[in-house]
């Protein structure tokens, strides 16, 4: 479970975040969705511990993100919004650092390896280096990093941005599995299409703060609106919203 409680973050004369509270649950997909400059990535980079809040906090599954920063980590698969390869290093060689860091080795940690590679679709590239990856590569491997110390609670930031249509899919089936599994998965997307199909519950934020939060039925019920774009507008359009 991932719990944000009064997080507040200003970067100069600009509030990036405003007393934003919401909760991921376990077994549950958690959308965090809203115009660009909203302050999704921010609350994100807080609760894996990349920034420190000016006031509030983040916990996961009970650990402070700030003060116990290590330990939550530990708990958190993330794909970030940069993804940052190394270009030296092949794609199964990512996997392996990232794996070995969170104590993973030996059979066990080469054979989680070998099937994310297959799961995920990186069989034709796993040992190139990552160099001239395409950006569909490139999400993959970090996708491939995020997951390979199986961890309870997932953060995605654009997790299908640049994919095709069938490694989008490959991808939406991963974070089905997941949440079956009773995982946490808190993402972030701008296709309302793929917002419908994974996300059990919706935050909606502008401004740094949430202005509406439910499942995407009671959303839909709340604003009269029949799809998920139109049920965005609305609630931005009612919350003072003036571009993105």
């Amino acid at each position: 479970m991932i719990e944000i409680e009064n997080l507040s973050k200003r970067f100069g004369d600009v509030q990036a975040l405003n007393d934003l509270s919401f909760c991921a649950a376990d077994g549950r997909v958690t959308g965090l969705i809203g115009p660009n400059g909203a302050g999704k990535t921010t609350a994100f980079r807080i609760v894996y511990g990349l920034l420190s809040p000016d006031s509030g906090g983040a916990r996961v599954d009970g650990i402070d993100a700030a003060s116990e920063r290590m330990a939550a980590q530990r708990q958190l698969g993330v794909l970030p919004d940069v993804r940052g390869l190394y270009p030296r290093l092949t794609a199964r060689e990512h996997i392996r650092y990232f794996g070995r860091l969170h104590g993973g080795e030996g059979a066990a940690l080469e054979a989680d390896i070998d099937d994310l590679i297959q799961r995920l679709g990186m069989t034709e590239f796993a040992d190139r280096l990552a160099k001239g990856f395409s950006r569909g590569q490139e999400l993959k491997v970090a996708l491939g990093r995020a997951l390979v110390h199986r961890p309870r609670n997932l953060i995605l930031d654009e997790p299908t941005n640049g994919l095709d249509v069938m490694s989008s899919r490959a991808v939406r089936h991963l974070i089905a599995d997941m949440k079956a599994l009773g995982h946490c998965i808190l993402i972030s997307s701008h296709i309302m299409s793929e917002v419908s199909l994974l996300c059990d519950h919706l935050v909606i934020v502008q401004a740094g703060r949430a202005v509406a939060s439910g499942t995407p039925d009671e959303l839909r019920a709340q604003t009269g609106a029949d799809d998920l774009e139109e049920v965005f507008v609305r609630v931005l359009d009612s919350s003072g919203a003036s571009g993105s």
